[in-house]
C-alpha cells in the first residue's frame, strides 16, 4: 500500500510539471486533493478517465485565463506518459520472460527509436510541453517501477515465489488494458489478462487472478479518502487565495 500511495504521489508532481508548463502553479497540498479527488472518481468510472475530466473543469474554474484545451493537452500528455513507462517496463519483462525469443530482441531495440518519435511527437503537437518532457518522462517510469514493486511485494505475501517476470509482464499488459473505456476502474480487464496469462504460460490461475483482485483492492483503499473531497472543494486553499 505504500508502495502504490508513493507511486499516486510521484503521478501528482507529474501532472504539476505540465501544468507549470501551461502556467498554472498549484500548490502541493490542492494538487494532492485534487488529483485523490480524481483516483475516487477514477475507480468507479469507466477506464479510469472520469477523474481526469472532473480535474480540467475544476482547473478552468480556477485559472479561465488558461485555454481548456490546454489543460485538457495537461491531463491527456500525463495519461501519455504513464502508458509510455509502462510499454517501456513491459517490454523489458516480455524480453526477460521469453529469454530473447519472440521478437523480444527486436522490441527491446525499439525502445530508443520509440523514444525519439514520441520526442518529436512533443515537439511537433504539443510545444508547450517540451521543456517537461524528461521530468516527466523519468517520473513516469518512476510511478511504473513503484508499481512493479507492489506487485512483487503481493507475490511475497501470499507466498508465489515463482515466475517473477512474467507475472510482471502481465500486470503492465493488463494496466494498458485497464486504461480502455469498457471497464470500472480497470476491474475485469486486468482478472482477463491474468487468466489469459495463466493459461498461455503455465501458471496457476488462481494465483494470477488473486494477484490482480489484491491490487485493485489495494487501490481501491487508497482511493477511498478521496471520497471526502467530494463534499469539499479540493481547491479550498486557492478560494482563500
Amino acid at each position: 500500500m505504500l508502495l502504490v500511495i508513493a507511486s499516486k504521489v510521484v503521478c501528482t508532481f507529474r501532472l504539476n510539471i505540465y501544468f507549470k508548463n501551461i502556467g498554472i502553479h498549484l500548490p502541493v497540498k490542492p494538487g494532492l486533493q485534487l488529483y485523490w479527488l480524481g483516483m475516487f472518481y477514477n475507480i468507479f468510472l469507466p477506464g479510469g478517465i472520469g477523474g481526469d475530466g472532473y480535474k480540467i473543469i475544476v482547473l478552468k474554474k480556477y485559472y479561465e485565463a488558461v485555454p481548456t484545451k490546454k489543460i485538457a493537452s495537461a491531463v491527456l500528455l500525463d495519461r501519455v506518459s504513464g502508458v509510455v513507462g509502462i510499454g517501456i517496463l513491459g517490454v523489458i519483462f516480455y524480453a526477460i520472460t521469453y529469454g530473447g525469443e519472440n521478437y523480444s530482441w527486436w522490441l527491446l531495440a525499439a525502445v530508443l527509436p520509440g523514444l525519439a518519435v514520441y520526442y518529436w511527437g512533443i515537439k511537433k503537437l504539443f510545444p508547450s510541453f517540451l521543456p517537461g518532457f524528461y521530468p516527466t518522462f523519468f517520473l513516469g517510469l518512476l510511478v511504473q517501477f513503484l508499481q512493479v514493486l507492489c506487485i512483487g511485494c503481493i507475490m511475497q505475501s501470499v507466498n508465489i515465489h515463482g515466475h517473477f517476470a512474467v507475472f510482471q509482464f502481465l500486470f503492465l499488459l493488463s494496466s494498458l488494458l485497464a486504461v480502455l473505456p469498457f471497464t470500472i476502474g480497470g476491474l475485469g480487464a486486468r482478472e482477463v489478462v491474468f487468466l489469459w496469462g495463466a493459461t498461455q504460460f503455465s501458471l496457476n490461475a488462481n494465483e494470477a487472478v488473486y494477484i490482480s483482485i489484491l491490487f485493485y483492492l489495494t487501490q481501491l483503499v487508497i482511493s477511498l479518502p478521496g471520497i471526502r473531497w467530494v463534499y469539499k472543494d479540493p481547491m479550498i486553499q486557492m478560494s482563500d487565495v
